[in-house]
């Protein structure tokens, strides 16, 4: 089925519209480089918008009614949203659930060492990453330290003009004929992911006893302890992340594209924030579910399988006056959901990898995936055909761009979201969001036209499901 490039179909007032969503969007990405930051920007742009946390109405006993906007945060990595309806909550809401972690480089717990005068911190990536992309690049330390005082110190390195930045070094070419002749995934091991961040010894005061040893080391902890109020052993209760340093980008001579780290899922996550907090009224009770740990199976608690949903669920319907076990179990299960993540864009630079015919294509609109999954739909939610026809109609009266698509010819490879995880309720899911190139790529790119379509999309869901 044949579907247009969406730029021809806009109007002047679409683009001005098109460039603020996009503006917005880029700032974002710029300030939600990890899943503690998304949900400080979600949390943010929402209270703005009026919505309170869950946890003060809870505490002072404040009930909800149709119309009221709450948030609830989990671990400070995980954060759900609610417009009250005036439908009775036990039939259901219409969910836009994204994740907000991306592939990235951790540091480990016991990290800092000198090797040869030089200083690293020693790692473990998160995520399905192509090592060798890594390298070279500018690299920058977000995250945080919390002391045993109850002190949690934010970390934000690299971002900035007149900071430093750091880097993961690479073999030179003139040394490198055993390591070109490896196989891609071997080219750079894992355990030589870790991260330069000094080489300048600690100076030596002149009534010293003896040179101190691992010069280097100490310098990088007296500058931790001078800016920080670090410790080495605080490194233990340290939760950081490396990621590329700079900020999100047009990209191309006509400005039509977005390039950035972690559009895969921020780019639905942000979308999905975006129409949620634009929607004045509805009818249904909407949510928006913003969740960690996707890239590595959405496990943990701040992860999709956790409880952390449906115990709030429970106490949103506790503040309405409405609670019981299975009142709850039938909002859950009455709801339609949009499980918001990317897809693979064509890239006709590998077209080997791709079945043309049902691939998501750049500025053909938001994407909708039936199924995903590997080879045989394995670890899919397939989505019911009755379901496909309530989203094609909601799209149409809005008059939405989209496409439907699959993962990659059948046999290439896979993944998946969590959709499979929320359709366990008994609810209808389908995956949906935009279509990415390079994805997982330190550096990702999207259309500026599909981040649009995918906020409009999302606005159509909420007002329209």
């Amino acid at each position: 089925m044949e579907r247009n490039n969406v730029w021809f179909s806009y109007k002047p007032d679409q683009l001005t519209e098109l460039e603020r969503i996009n503006a917005l969007y880029k700032n974002c990405l710029d300030e939600g480089k990890t899943e503690r930051e998304c949900v400080k920007v979600a949390v943010c742009m929402a209270e703005e918008k009026g919505y309170r946390d869950i946890n003060e109405l809870i505490k002072n006993q404040v009930s909800l009614k149709a119309g009221d906007k709450v948030y609830a945060v989990c671990m400070d990595k995980s954060v759900s949203l609610f417009h009250i309806g005036t439908k009775p909550l036990e039939e259901g809401m219409n969910i836009l659930g994204a994740h907000i972690d991306s592939p990235r480089i951790d540091v480990k717990q016991n990290p800092l060492y000198e090797s040869d005068e030089f200083a690293y911190l020693d790692t473990h990536y998160y995520g399905g990453i192509k090592n060798y992309q890594w390298v070279t690049i500018p690299l920058a330390i977000h995250g945080v330290v919390a002391k045993k005082d109850g002190e949690v110190v934010t970390v934000n390195i690299g971002e900035k003009e007149e900071d430093p930045v750091f880097a993961v070094t690479d073999l030179l070419i003139h040394l490198a004929s055993k390591q070109m002749e490896k196989k891609a995934n071997a080219v750079i091991e894992g355990e030589k992911l870790d991260l330069l961040i000094g080489s300048r010894p600690l100076d030596q005061v002149e009534d010293m006893d003896k040179k101190e040893k691992e010069a280097v080391k100490q310098n990088i902890l007296k500058l931790l302890k001078e800016f920080y109020g670090m410790e080495e052993e605080d490194f233990v209760s340290a939760e950081l992340e490396i990621v590329p340093a700079g900020r999100a980008r047009d990209c191309g001579f006509d400005r039509s594209m977005v390039m950035g780290y972690g559009q895969d899922d921020r780019v639905c996550a942000f979308t999905s924030l975006f129409a949620m907090l634009d929607t004045e009224s509805v009818e249904r009770t909407s949510c928006c579910i913003l969740v960690d740990k996707e890239e590595i199976g959405s496990v943990g608690a701040t992860g999709m399988h956790s409880k952390f949903f449906e115990n709030t669920v429970a106490e949103l319907m506790n503040l309405m006056g409405e609670y019981s076990d299975l009142k709850v179990r039938r909002a859950l299960q009455y709801s339609k959901m949009l499980s918001s993540d990317v897809s693979a864009a064509y890239d006709p630079m590998f077209a080997e990898v791709f079945e043309k015919r049902s691939s998501a294509f750049f500025s053909k609109g938001l994407v909708f995936n039936k199924f995903t999954g590997s080879r045989g739909k394995s670890g899919s939610n397939d989505a019911n055909a009755e379901y496909l026809a309530d989203i094609r109609r909601a799209m149409d009266e809005d008059e939405v761009a989209y496409q439907f698509a699959e993962l990659g010819k059948v046999d290439v490879g896979g993944g998946g979201t969590i959709a499979y995880i929320m359709a366990n309720y008994g609810m209808e899911v389908i995956d949906s969001g935009v279509a990415v190139l390079c994805m997982h790529a330190p550096w990702e790119i999207t259309s500026k036209a599909d981040v649009y379509e995918a906020y409009r999309g999302y606005r159509a869901f909420i007002n329209h499901m």
